[in-house]
């Protein structure tokens, strides 16, 4: 994949991105930070630039469209800027016309976009029906009082952290676009079973803006895993990919793992001193255990490798579901 090509998905992706017009400040500099440090690695020259020319509207949809004439990379763009408006919950009708207008301009295989696209809806309702949604989901349980450190119960908290943060770093080896959209509702499951042992019930409401408030954009997140993979040279044709394909070639990716053992460690933290810690803190202590993560991602690349064999379709979804 040539360099224009690679900047012509990435443009798509990034339109996809601020397609609603209501990206949260917040979110948009975690991309503008994202296009930057993606800009410092081998193959991503010119993406903060890329980032500042769709911001400002000085790059079009039809500009980038006409930038892809092979159909494997037409389909990829398209099931990226799919994954992308979804990234965050379901899409708002700016979003659902930006598809649409997408899709028109690609000229897609009809059967291979069906196929995606029931697959992708699927990963969406399980996540839909992972946790319990409160009707009153801004209104913040009462505190409860911090519970005593217990090294049996933080060990078993690590275990399933650890466990977690394995299984998502398989989901972003695997090849179909639609597995990496599992990984942000694990992660929210992760966050909901880390309160419901310190005798929090949490809603997926609630969940989601912890996860904000630690720094993990659910958006800038799914753009960063496509991001290294695509510059990585990892995301190519999309005939022929099979499940476990893309985990048995990969040797440098998987940086959910890093993101999801981080995000478990604050909330365990979190939880356990009775949701004091303030969102400069949260954001602080996520990202000191981030660096250290990426470390232990690289020593568990084989058992992340080992696991992604093992994924199927149905798996996937039955982990979303909490099965």
């Amino acid at each position: 994949m040539s360099p224009q090509e690679q900047q012509s998905i990435l443009s798509i992706a990034l339109l996809a991105a601020f397609s609603d017009g209501h990206k949260a400040d917040a979110e948009r500099e975690a991309i503008r930070h994202l296009a930057d440090t993606l800009g410092q690695e081998p193959g991503g020259a010119g993406l903060a630039k890329l980032y500042q020319d769709v911001l400002l509207q000085r790059v079009s949809l039809g500009d980038a469209v006409a930038g892809l004439a092979d159909p494997g990379q037409r389909q990829l763009a398209y099931e990226m800027a799919v994954c992308v408006c979804d990234a965050d919950g379901r899409q708002s009708p700016a979003e659902t016309a930006f598809l649409a207008d997408l899709k028109t301009r690609l000229k897609l295989d009809v059967a291979q976009t069906l196929a995606f696209e029931r697959e992708e809806a699927a990963i969406l309702d399980a996540a839909d029906k992972a946790t319990p949604v409160a009707a009153t989901a801004m209104t913040a349980p009462p505190v409860p009082q911090a519970a005593p450190r217990d090294a049996a119960l933080d060990a078993q908290l690590d275990k399933t952290i650890l466990n977690a943060a394995l299984l998502n770093g398989a989901l972003e080896l695997l090849p179909q676009s639609w597995a990496s959209m599992a990984i942000i509702p694990l992660q929210v499951r992760l966050v909901y079973n880390i309160g419901q042992v310190h005798g929090v019930e949490l809603d997926q409401g609630h969940i989601r803006e912890f996860i904000a408030a630690a720094g993990v954009g659910a958006t800038s997140q799914y753009l960063e895993q496509f991001g290294r993979k695509l510059l990585g040279g990892l995301l190519g044709k999309m005939a022929g990919r099979a499940v476990g394909g893309l985990g048995r070639a990969a040797t440098g990716v998987a940086f959910s793992f890093a993101t999801t053992y981080a995000l478990g460690q604050v909330a365990k933290r979190y939880y356990a001193g009775g949701r004091v810690m303030s969102t400069a803190l949260l954001q602080e202590t996520f990202q000191s255990l981030l660096a250290p993560a990426k470390q232990m991602q690289t020593q568990y690349l084989p058992q992340i490798q080992a696991t992604a064999q093992t994924l199927d379709a149905g798996k996937v979804l039955a982990m979303v579901r909490g099965g």
